[in-house]
């Protein structure tokens, strides 16, 4: 088998890789849980209709993942950032989700999440040099 650099991942790569993984993790969970899926959650201007951030996540394994959250800096400070984590937390509850894990930068807003009830359970120092990684979690009832 040729092992092969790909500085840009191919569309079938990825979907190789991807479907595979699913398979192998079904077997492992003995198909206990729907397979895993992506939401958003989009900012869009009422003028324009244009996105302007938001948030996306991955639903898996009775977790939900935030994978990205973004507000742009002229509309911070009036509760997107807390609204958008509410309805994700809404969306995982409906889903059946237990959780919901997520991480941030030392630089962008770990104190954010932890007022919101998420507690630390892992960092990653050094990344990038300088700065620290955060892993949150909060349990959901």
């Amino acid at each position: 088998m040729d092992i092969v650099y790909e500085p840009e991942p191919l569309p079938e790569t990825r979907a190789a890789i991807l479907e595979g993984l699913i398979a192998y993790n079904e077997r492992q969970t003995e198909g206990r849980y729907p397979p895993p899926r992506s939401i958003a959650l989009g900012l869009r201007d009422p003028q324009t209709g244009r996105s302007v951030g938001g948030l996306t996540a991955r639903i898996a394994y009775s977790r939900m993942f935030v994978e990205l959250i973004f507000v742009p800096e002229h509309l911070r400070g009036q509760g997107l950032g807390a609204e958008l984590i509410g309805r994700a937390e809404a969306v995982a509850r409906e889903a059946g989700c237990t959780g919901i894990w997520l991480d941030t930068f030392s630089f962008q807003a770990p104190g954010f999440y932890e007022k919101l009830g998420y507690t630390e359970f892992g960092t990653l120092a050094d990344y990038p040099p300088g700065f620290t990684r955060h892993y949150l979690h909060k349990q959901l009832s």
